[in-house]
């Protein structure tokens, strides 16, 4: 049996009243550049992330909506927090690609949603393995605006 990774022991450990935005800040202060989206992990689990965004001028392209490379980043971020979920301490993972489809204009805050259909087994990755992570990035009606797969490589450590 694998034991969770330092930052979903964390996320765990949080008492649910201040969970999101302590564990948000201190995302943030590990990874400085999530922090130009300002987001806020609201769910995580094994397999699972949800993280918002607002839009503010930040992340505002010239036609005022939510810019292009901001919408990568929020990906980014929900991605990365389902790894570390999901990715057991006997394993390591690096963002290897990504392809995004821009499929419209983002006029509000960002919902991005990474999610895995089913959990890999990741006893038999005993070489390395890209494993694709899907994230759906939702504007405030829930109409997908972005759609990224990224995929990352899983190795022993």
């Amino acid at each position: 049996m694998t034991t969770a990774t330092g930052t979903y022991a964390l996320w765990r450990r949080l008492p649910r009243p201040v969970r999101s935005p302590l564990f948000s800040v201190g995302m943030c202060a590990r990874v400085p550049f999530f922090a130009t989206v300002l987001p806020r992990v609201r769910e995580l689990e094994p397999g699972r992330c949800v993280v918002t965004a607002p839009k503010w001028f930040g992340v505002q392209n010239h036609l005022h909506t939510f810019h292009a490379i901001a919408s990568c980043n929020l990906a980014e971020v929900a991605m990365g927090m389902l790894a570390e979920a999901t990715v057991p301490t006997t394993h390591r993972w690096i963002p290897k690609g990504m392809t995004v489809s821009y499929l419209a204009a983002g006029r509000t805050g960002m919902t991005a949603r990474a999610e895995l259909d089913e959990l890999p087994d990741f006893t038999a990755v005993t070489e390395g393995t890209d494993l694709v992570i899907p994230v759906y990035l939702t504007d405030r009606s829930g109409a997908e605006v972005v759609h990224a797969d990224i995929t990352v490589w899983v190795t022993p450590r």
